[in-house]
């Protein structure tokens, strides 16, 4: 099986856009274009649903039975209960409610594994504990190909440790990490872990049933969907953390971790992710369970995304100027390209710009990892990413523009 790409493409409306036209998005990594389900629910909450939700009147009662529907239809492709996926305004936000929620409930000389491959959101939240008594312990790339060894995790592991933080894939090194493998690790040595899924989920939602996460956070917004945080945080450990929420929410594990009220509308929208990957699954004849369904598209996505991104990694192997960070090898990560040129980025950036390529240069919030590999985030990298959207004639045109330009 292969994706039709042309039907894809159909479901996004910005493909149509004029304004867009003739030019080829490499910015995923940063924000997603978003899919015409989630465009058509938020139309229609704000036109028939802008009510305090969960009252007895029926515009209420839709409003709410539609947030509801986004966080149980979310909940069956991710593998697990309806009531540990909870939204809030973003990951970052996510993540610094949680440490607040570990800063009450760990003890002085207790310990906390963090990486410095990660964006600053699942780094610089639990690194703060230190302030409170709690060692932090960094699990270190490998300074040359920025890879995390698991044996060396494990060198970290003892009976302080009582949480493991890391990415699923870095937004600049991009090898998918091992997480099944990594998690099991932590847990033989009776510690919690906590995913950054932001640059892995718009790849194909993961199964973190499967994979045995007890947290995993992810960015609506750059999986097709509004400006939200997603995170699923499994009951065994939700209901054992501090409650952050109002007290009289302290019994619904949802409301536990989000302090501040949920959008609604955006929320509600995030429903229109779950219609979009019915109909991707519909339209190439998968059926099963949800969490089936979306096994089966991860694996369509990723497929399409591989096949595209070998040239583009070929491309980058072939110039002495360009340092590729992360694998040369597309299966081993996924398609979000750092290159450190040694030259500053954004007049490259620009010049990609005038030949129809969005693109930008940054250290996209990953300085540890960069600092980690010998570069100066000052000067940062120049990142070109996409998605199962992306056609082979955008990423010819990004090699071919990028082989006048360098």
């Amino acid at each position: 099986m292969t994706l039709d790409l042309d039907y894809v493409r159909g479901q996004f409306p910005a493909f149509a856009e004029a304004s867009l036209q003739g030019q080829a998005f490499f910015e995923n990594a940063g924000g997603s274009y978003t899919c015409q389900p989630v465009i058509d629910r938020l139309t229609r909450y704000y036109h028939a649903r802008k009510v305090q939700p969960y009252a007895p009147y029926a515009a209420s009662q839709l409003a709410g039975a539609e947030m509801d529907e986004a966080r149980t239809r979310l909940a069956a492709y991710l593998g697990v209960q309806a009531e540990e996926v909870s939204f809030g305004p973003s990951t970052t936000q996510n993540t610094y409610v949680l440490a607040q929620a570990f800063r009450q409930w760990l003890q002085p000389g207790e310990a906390i594994v963090v990486t410095n491959q990660d964006h600053e959101a699942n780094s610089g939240p639990w690194r703060r504990l230190a302030e409170d008594g709690i060692e932090i312990r960094e699990w270190r790339i490998d300074p040359e190909t920025g890879h995390l060894t698991p044996e060396d995790l494990a060198d970290l592991l003892d009976e302080n440790v009582r949480l493991v933080c890391f990415p699923h894939c870095s937004n600049v090194v991009a090898e998918v990490n091992p997480v099944a493998e990594i998690t099991a690790m932590a847990h033989a040595a009776g510690a919690f872990v906590c995913v950054d899924g932001v640059s892995y989920a718009p790849h194909g939602l993961p199964d973190v049933g499967m994979l045995g996460a007890d947290i995993y956070l992810f960015s609506a917004y750059k999986t097709y969907g509004p400006h939200q945080g997603i995170m699923v945080i499994r009951r065994d450990l939700g209901m054992q953390l501090p409650n952050q929420g109002h007290y009289f929410n302290a019994d619904v594990l949802y409301k536990r971790f989000t302090p501040a009220g949920p959008d609604h509308a955006q929320v509600a929208a995030c429903a229109g992710l779950a219609d979009y990957l019915d109909g991707l699954a519909e339209h190439h004849g998968i059926t099963g369970t949800p969490a089936e369904r979306g096994a089966a598209l991860h694996d369509l996505m990723r497929a399409h995304e591989t096949a595209l991104l070998q040239p583009l990694l070929e491309f980058a192997g072939s110039r002495n100027s360009v340092r590729l960070l992360g694998p040369a090898q597309a299966e081993r990560r996924a398609p979000t390209v750092a290159l450190h040129l040694g030259r500053p980025h954004d007049p490259v950036a620009q010049k990609l710009a005038q030949r129809g390529i969005m693109a930008s240069g940054s250290n996209f919030y990953a300085v540890r990892a960069l600092q980690g590999m010998g570069l100066n985030p000052d000067e940062g990298v120049l990142r070109l990413s996409f998605v199962h959207y992306t056609s082979p004639d955008e990423v010819q045109a990004l090699i071919d523009a990028l082989d006048q330009i360098l």
